[in-house]
């Protein structure tokens, strides 16, 4: 069968991919920038790219009218303060070309909705999933709550709360039900669900088997990790400063923070389980599911991060708009040293950030992290997916990875930080050299008086890290 697959580069779709691959589909994957898209399986031939930007209803038409079956799995949600309304034009567009394919389903991965007052988030699901309905091709959509998996954005945002704060004082929301699912079950319904006709023009909602508080989900995965934590609730602390709070704590973004805030003073339990019979599927419970993502963080096998979306930082548009390095009214500091070992040099430039470090004052670049949270930027907590791999795209603390080649020992990183300008950090390997050049291009004067401002930290900064990494 032919599937189209949306949001291929996102969590869900870059994990859901290689199961419809397993399957013998054809997979056709939607993306919005070419570069981003990296798969690890050797067998490609199954597998058509194309780039399309679905708030464009003529980038919607390069979609093949010859699918079976088709996943949405786009979601905006802290893109933009208008994310709803971005959300309900991608759905329309999608919706109007589907039902001129031969498209016999459409399936949608949505939020469980059981509460009359739904936060912005879980409204904007809402409403996608009534913009889908109303076409002809049969709908079905799946209502998830909280996914428990490496690498999800709840997996996280709980994993830092527990590693940095032995002792929480929380917002009364942690008291809410919630009903958590593994993301390996999810997958398990998304396939089972396809071309399936007992699931055409249905909605399901979906869950583990158990009903846990924000409260308990968070004593639980301490419990996992062999952690004494203790928790205390006060009824207080209002949205904004709740989200200030995991802003502040975790790796999120600020807009993110704000969304799942929203979405957590709402109860989120499956209201029937009736798909688990019609589909044959027994989720597993929270406690298994935090087990098989602790196991998949320590054997670097993290398939996909929320991290690596682009919502996690300031990046915008395409990684070709950024893989050109400008030189033109730039400050640029350039070093260059022989190396001893190029696969040595070419590991350590690959392992760089995260849990690694940058080999040389990690204070320094912790303080720049945290100036940059205080300033509303992404800081340095989002760490990396893989401790030893990266590919364009992905996240690397404040930088986001344009261009990795290990076989050019070539690797270009852009700043996300906040800054009065833009920044690159450029490493090359050419004729047994190591070339690192560290690019700012300032915006007016306020740029200008930044670079000088760091430049006297640049001379050990930028000397130590080369000369760390050649040895």
């Amino acid at each position: 069968m032919k599937i189209l697959l949306t949001g291929a580069t996102g969590y869900i779709g870059k994990r859901l991919l290689p199961l419809l691959l397993d399957q013998g589909h054809e997979v056709i994957c939607c993306v919005r920038d070419k570069n981003r898209f990296y798969y690890p399986g050797k067998e490609t031939k199954n597998i058509q790219l194309i780039e399309v930007d679905f708030l464009d209803a003529k980038s919607v038409e390069k979609i093949p009218n010859d699918i079976d079956a088709a996943y949405y799995l786009i979601h905006s949600m802290s893109a933009a303060d208008n994310y709803d309304e971005l959300e309900k034009i991608s759905a329309n567009y999608f919706k109007e070309k589907i039902n001129r394919t031969n498209a016999k389903q459409i399936i949608y991965l949505s939020g469980i909705v059981n509460d009359k007052s739904l936060s912005k988030h879980l409204s904007s699901r809402k409403a996608v999933e009534e913009i889908l309905k109303a076409g002809k091709t049969p709908t079905t959509t799946l209502r998830a709550g909280i996914i428990v998996g490496s690498g999800s954005a709840s997996f996280e945002i709980i994993r830092d709360l527990i590693h940095k704060l032995p002792v929480m004082i929380t917002p009364k929301w942690l008291n809410t039900k919630c009903q958590p699912i593994a993301i390996a079950d999810v997958l398990e319904f998304l396939i089972r669900s396809l071309l399936n006709p007992i699931t055409y023009n249905e909605s399901f909602d979906i869950g583990g088997p158990d009903i846990l508080t924000y409260k308990e989900m968070l004593l639980q995965f301490a419990e996992a990790k062999k952690l004494k934590r203790y928790i205390y609730t006060l009824p207080v602390m209002t949205p904004k400063l709740s989200s200030y709070w995991l802003y502040f704590i975790t790796s999120t973004s600020f807009k993110l923070a704000s969304a799942l805030v929203s979405s957590m003073k709402v109860e989120i339990v499956c209201r029937d389980n009736r798909i688990n019979n019609l589909l044959n599927v027994k989720p597993i419970s929270y406690k298994q599911a935090l087990q098989r993502a602790l196991i998949k963080i320590d054997e670097d096998a993290v398939a996909s991060s929320w991290k690596d979306s682009q919502i996690s930082g300031q990046f915008k548009g395409s990684v070709a708009y950024y893989l050109k390095v400008p030189k033109k009214d730039c400050f640029i500091d350039r070093r260059k040293r022989k190396i001893i070992d190029r696969d040595s040099t070419i590991a350590k430039i690959w392992s760089i950030g995260g849990e690694t470090g940058w080999y040389y004052a990690d204070w320094l670049w912790s303080l720049r992290g945290f100036i940059d949270k205080i300033f509303g930027g992404v800081g340095a907590r989002r760490g990396r997916t893989h401790k030893h791999d990266i590919h364009a795209g992905d996240a690397l603390d404040f930088w986001r990875v344009v261009y990795a080649n290990k076989e050019r020992g070539k690797l270009i990183l852009y700043a996300e930080m906040r800054l009065p300008g833009e920044a690159w950090l450029e490493f090359k390997i050419f004729n047994n050299t190591l070339y690192q050049a560290a690019t700012f291009k300032p915006n007016g004067i306020l740029g200008k008086l930044y670079w000088y401002s760091v430049l006297p930290f640049h001379g050990f900064i930028f000397k130590g890290m080369i000369n760390k990494l050649v040895v």
